[in-house]
């Protein structure tokens, strides 16, 4: 499968979905991707994994940059689809401490309206373990 990165909007939420493989190689382009949606107003993202088949140090560390230059806007990034290849990594790397592991769409988006409508700006809510 080969490296994608598309992205459309869902209520006020922007769902960025990546295919492919996400490593050395492809971690600039994603980083490009990620940077160019936000600097277009994307402030809150759910980052669908669904297709992405292998995730590295230096993929999370892109993940990591996002994240914390959407939190100085009062954005917000949570993720969805993720298999269990995936997981694994995030669960290891203790990141679930920071990102939002959510079964689908449906459940980041209500996440996302019930931490506007508290105030908290789509930040960390339920995690799906």
């Amino acid at each position: 499968m080969e490296f994608a990165v598309v992205h459309r909007a869902e209520k006020d939420l922007t769902v960025v979905k990546i295919s492919g493989e996400i490593d050395v190689f492809t971690s600039p382009r994603l980083r490009e991707n990620l940077l160019d949606i936000i600097d277009n107003g994307a402030l809150h993202l759910v980052v669908d994994l669904s297709d992405v088949t292998f995730l590295d140090s230096t993929g999370l560390g892109v993940l990591v940059g996002i994240y914390h230059r959407l939190r100085a806007r009062d954005g917000s990034m949570s993720f969805m689809g993720v298999n269990d290849r995936v997981r694994r990594v995030f669960h290891v790397t203790q990141l679930t401490k920071i990102f939002v592991l959510h079964r689908s769409l449906e459940e980041a988006v209500a996440a996302h309206e019930a931490a506007t409508a508290n105030g908290t700006g789509g930040g960390k809510s339920q995690t799906a373990r």
